[in-house]
Formats: C-alpha cells, structure tokens, sequence
C-alpha cells in the first residue's frame, strides 16, 4: 500500500494539491525563471486561490526550495534504481540522458540558476544543502570509479568533472536544437551525451 492511500482523504488532497503546485512551480521556473515568477502565477496555474497557495508554501523561496529538492529526490531514486552490473560511465550516462529528458519535457536542470540572489536563497535552505551534498557525493563516487577504470580523464580533478557534468543539464543547446533542428528528443539527448563524453573531435 502507498502511503498516499494510508492517508485520510483530507490529507490526500493536501498532498495531491501539494503535488499540483510542485508541479506548475517546476513549470513556470522552465518558462519565467525565478525573478520573474510569481506566487499568483503558481496559483492561477494550479487553479486554486493563494490563501490555499500559502497554506503549502509560506513563500516564494519555500516554494522553488521544495521544487528543487523534488528533483534532487528524484535523481537519488533514479541513481538507487540503476542495475549494479551498469560500468560507472553508463551510469553517468543514464543519469544525465535521464535529466536531459526531464528538462525537455519542461521540468529544470539540476543547477537552478547563475542567478546570485537564487544561489544564496538555496544555500540557506538547509534541507536543500543535504540533499545537494548527498547527490554530489554519489556522483563523484562513480566519477572515482570512472577515472580509475579509464573511462574519464586523469589529468581533470573531480570538481572540474562534476561541474561540467551538472552544466550539461542546463546547456542552452538543448532549447536551441528543441526549437530549430529536426531532432526528436531521443536524437537530442543522444546528441548531447555525444558532445558530452566524447567532445566534438572526430573519434577515428
């Protein structure tokens, strides 16, 4: 049994609206960015008043904090659920083609925003923080396992590798090919896991 079907009714509803408003968050953040998305935009999109909006979320910052640790969750699930038989580089591979299909379905990329002021808001959300370090620490795990098999480059400390690997999830390119090449979403995301783990030079 779920544990949403443990819930009482009231408590259901709470939940699924609570999921409704996560959701129009993660949506508009994608469209409008956080400066310019709005409480009474989440709520227009959700259908309910932001009396009741309130009633989830105390504000804006609690609202986006909870939209990017739905992610985080989500990629730890996703990383827990990979087949143990799966080489560390295929596991980075999922894992990005995975993000990569998040974003162009809508949802955002694991690093929110260049913006300082969104920076400095996630990083006094504490439960944030945890989530972020638990994910960086199972990703720099196989990025270890990686280098150590030869799949990555020795001579690029982790950090270097990490953080590229977290800026693929918001490359700009992504919209780009979206919205002008012919490529479907399986072709895009191929395409940059291409340029990703093997660059633009002519492998032959």
């Amino acid at each position: 049994m779920s544990i949403l079907n443990k819930l009482s009714f009231k408590d259901q509803a709470f939940k699924l609206r609570e999921t409704a408003i996560l959701d129009a968050t993660t949506a508009i953040l994608a469209s409008k960015g956080f400066d310019l998305m709005t409480m009474d935009d989440v709520a227009q999109e959700v259908g309910i008043s932001k009396p009741s909006l309130y009633k989830h979320f105390k504000s804006k910052e609690d609202l986006v904090g909870a939209a990017m640790i739905r992610l985080i969750d989500e990629a730890l699930d996703y990383l827990e659920s990979m087949p143990a038989s799966l080489s560390p580089i295929q596991q980075l591979k999922d894992l990005l083609a995975w993000a990569l299909r998040i974003r162009l379905k809508g949802g955002m990329p694991f690093l929110p925003s260049t913006s300082p002021h969104v920076r400095e808001m996630l990083t006094r959300n504490l439960k944030y923080v945890m989530r972020v370090l638990k994910l960086n620490g199972k990703i720099e795990e196989i990025i270890k396992k990686a280098k150590k098999q030869g799949e990555l480059s020795a001579a690029l400390s982790d950090d270097v590798i990490l953080f590229a690997y977290y800026a693929r999830t918001c490359d700009p390119a992504v919209e780009y090919l979206q919205l002008y090449s012919k490529l479907d979403h399986d072709a895009i995301i191929a395409a940059m896991l291409e340029v990703c783990f093997c660059g633009l030079k002519n492998q032959a």
